[in-house]
């Protein structure tokens, strides 16, 4: 495709993208099909230009503001991922000196928000809870591309297995830090293409999305519910903790997530798995399995700022009024949720959020009115799972991820036993 004309669609995309009226991966899949000439390459600088620029969208529209001409096409300019000779080929001799002045420009000169690329309502609790030091540590770690992680379905193969099979397919990966399960992949290798892959091998899931899995810790034979399963790549890690024996529920009040199950559902191998729409964390499948079930694992809506590597459109879309809805959700689904638990139980509250909001201050309420609940020290149980160096993971016994402090998305996630 000629410069121009791809400098020209990937504005058209941007504009797209910044209406904040969907998911950034919905609209730029849509985008796609809209335009299925595109190569693998232009599709990737288009998307890895759109996420650059969703990252950093403070300081490039502010930026954009010195140039002339239309403002998506300086975006696109600003925020180019392809290649730079491709993409100078295509600017007239004025926009090249604009771009060659704006790029100048050092970093450290920009105002504080056009550093860290945050809104107010988002940075003023982060630098709260972490100080000025560490919060500009983890403003640059959401700032760059999620690595790629897989977890190796077990029930299949062994790590080591895995690892030397992709690296006979020319894709090389090296254990995660702390998950037994985990594979960090370079790269973006089409893995969907590869027999691990397509065979139920390996699925792809964020080491952080394990580490809650193994902390819910399920035994071969037990009755297991996932509150909130989703698309299901928790369910799949649970399934084969179980060892495939067992009853394990996924439960969700969405049929269009749980129908993204069945196929990983198929792949895995696994024939303990029982999916099931809900209409309300007060449906009544939820009310005949109370207090019968040995373990739950509530991964609750959440706001997903812990995920703005992946998901950087995340923190322009979600708001204070939206957050505070969540917690409502949390409340209700969490109480809900821990009536399934049976006595000697254990029950896992998870999100992918960032914010003392949706995480300890849920986890304190819920343990003020459930005294029959008592807080297991996470690092206790991930040490008994095999996680390497748990205690770097927890804080008040508590599992608390941070991407810059552990290279993974962030997550929280408290877990408690009910009395006998």
């Amino acid at each position: 495709m000629h410069p121009n004309a791809l400098l020209e669609l990937c504005a058209e995309l941007i504009a797209a993208v910044n209406k904040l009226d969907a998911p950034a991966d919905a609209t730029v899949s849509a985008f796609f099909r809209q335009h299925k000439n595109l190569g693998q390459r232009e599709r990737a600088c288009l998307a890895e230009t759109v996420y650059a620029l969703l990252r950093e969208r403070l300081k490039f529209q502010n930026l954009a503001q010195s140039g002339s001409g239309p403002l998506n096409r300086r975006l696109a300019m600003l925020a180019w991922r392809g290649s730079d000779s491709f993409l100078r080929s295509a600017l007239s001799p004025a926009e090249k000196q604009w771009l060659e002045q704006v790029q100048a420009i050092a970093p450290g000169s920009l105002a504080p928000r056009l550093r860290h690329n945050m809104p107010d309502w988002l940075a003023e609790p982060l630098q709260a809870r972490l100080g000025q030091d560490e919060f500009w540590q983890l403003a640059g770690a959401l700032n760059e591309a999620a690595p790629l992680d897989l977890r190796v379905n077990t029930l299949k193969l062994k790590r080591e297995e895995a690892q030397a099979q992709l690296a006979q397919a020319g894709i090389a990966a090296t254990p995660t830090p702390y998950s037994p399960l985990g594979l960090r992949v370079e790269g973006k290798p089409a893995l969907n293409k590869q027999a691990l892959f397509t065979g139920g091998s390996v699925e792809v899931q964020d080491e952080g999305s394990q580490l809650l899995a193994l902390l819910l810790a399920p035994k071969r034979g037990e009755m297991v519910v996932d509150f909130c399963a989703g698309a299901g790549g928790k369910t799949l890690a649970l399934g084969a903790a179980m060892r495939n024996t067992g009853r394990l529920y996924a439960f969700d009040v969405s049929g269009h997530r749980l129908d993204a199950l069945k196929p990983r559902l198929a792949r895995s191998g696994l024939s303990n798995v029982y999916p099931a729409q809900i209409a309300h964390e007060r449906d009544e499948r939820i009310k005949r399995l109370a207090g019968k079930i040995d373990r739950v694992l509530v991964d609750a809506p959440c706001s997903g700022l812990g995920t703005l590597r992946r998901n950087p459109d995340l923190k322009w879309r979600q708001s204070p009024q939206g957050v505070a809805e969540l917690q409502d959700k949390q409340r209700a689904i969490l109480a809900s949720a821990a009536r399934l638990v049976k006595p000697g139980g254990r029950l896992v509250y998870a999100t992918c959020s960032l914010l003392d909001a949706e995480n300890e201050i849920i986890a304190a309420e819920f343990a003020a009115a459930h005294p029959d609940f008592k807080l297991l020290p996470a690092d206790e149980a991930l040490a008994k799972v095999q996680v390497e160096r748990a205690g770097e993971l927890v804080e008040n016994g508590m599992l608390r991820l941070w991407p810059h402090r552990h290279a993974m998305d962030g997550f929280f996630a408290a877990a408690w036993e009910r009395a006998d």
